[in-house]
């Protein structure tokens, strides 16, 4: 008599072990990244002791501020089933733009903090209506963006570094001890999130990703919102290439190269599908995080930069498995 209590004690274990095991599943479906984030930084800790150190870590901030102000403008064409490969070169030729705006027109120095990001907004929106009213595929549209932007900004600047004025040079500085890109990451996020959770436009995007058709019939401006995700890409690029020019004190014509497969890479290593329809500005940015933190930890670790390519490639490839598997179930 004694053992049936025994045996119903241990047939009524898996049952009681099952909700925690569902609630388990549940909560790393929904902050995956958040997780990958927490045991990348523990690896690293682990590997080099170093890392764990405020200066550091505000370094890694400083190392993922352009990559994430790149990714998410790329959220908002993520989400409606989009792609953006032109943000690398766009933040470039922005930057470019503006320093040949003071350097050579003989334009104030603050008209640069203006013309970085209207030369971005301009650059999207051609993409965005090239998409939406051209019928051109996004990656068709962006790449073409990708070249002619990389090409304009090769031939304003003559191939050669433009130096910044003094309030560009200040975006790569501090703030008391807090750097300047961290800050400017900061308000990118939040305009992100405001943007993607609390305004109309924002759940429209969705919408489209979800379904553009059923968003037309349901009386959605698809064009037109596809034409301005485009110029908000263009816009967050451009932010981006002054952050960029300010780290690096001048305009380089070659700057951004590649930036758009991280920025890419954060957006899906944050949890947004390439297939459309989800996306949140906080994924984005742990995205970025991962990404900076990886390459900070092999920094430490004296990791040659070819083998960094390598393991950034292959977290890239395994983000996108992880896309493509989340996306079939």
């Amino acid at each position: 008599m004694p053992a049936e209590p025994a045996a119903t004690a241990r047939q009524d274990a898996p049952r009681r072990a099952r909700p925690l095991r569902q609630a388990l599943t549940r909560w790393l479906a929904g902050n995956g990244a958040l997780a990958g984030l927490a045991l990348v930084c523990l690896v690293m800790f682990i590997a080099t002791p170093a890392f764990l150190t405020i200066p550091n870590l505000l370094n890694v901030g400083v190392q993922a501020a352009v990559v994430a102000v790149l990714a998410f403008g790329l959220t908002f064409a993520i989400i409606t089933a989009g792609i953006d490969l032109s943000v690398g070169s766009v933040a470039a030729l922005s930057s470019i733009t503006a320093g040949w705006l003071v350097a050579t027109a003989g334009l104030p120095g603050p008209v640069a903090l203006l013309a970085a990001p209207v030369t971005g907004l301009i650059a999207g929106l051609a993409c965005g209506v090239a998409i939406a009213y051209g019928k051109l595929p996004a990656f068709i549209a962006t790449l073409a963006m990708l070249s002619i932007a990389r090409g304009l900004a090769l031939v304003v600047s003559g191939g050669r570094p433009i130096e910044m004025p003094p309030e560009v040079s200040f975006l790569g500085g501090s703030l008391g001890p807090v750097p300047v890109p961290v800050v400017v990451l900061v308000i990118a996020w939040a305009v992100t999130a405001f943007v993607l959770n609390r305004t109309v436009f924002g759940r429209s995007l969705y919408a489209i990703g979800g379904n553009e058709e059923a968003a037309r019939l349901a009386g959605l401006p698809v064009k037109r919102t596809l034409a301005a995700v485009y110029a908000l890409s263009g816009l967050f690029a451009g932010v981006a290439g002054l952050v960029l020019a300010g780290r690096l004190a001048s305009a380089q014509p070659q700057a951004g190269a590649g930036y758009e497969l991280d920025a890419i890479a954060a957006v899906v290593i944050g949890g947004a599908s390439l297939a459309g329809g989800s996306g949140k500005a906080t994924g984005t940015l742990i995205g970025a995080l991962i990404l900076a933190v990886i390459r900070n930890g092999l920094n430490l670790l004296n990791v040659t930069a070819f083998w960094q390519q390598v393991v950034i490639g292959l977290v890239i490839a395994a983000a996108v498995g992880i896309d493509a598997l989340r996306s079939r179930r």
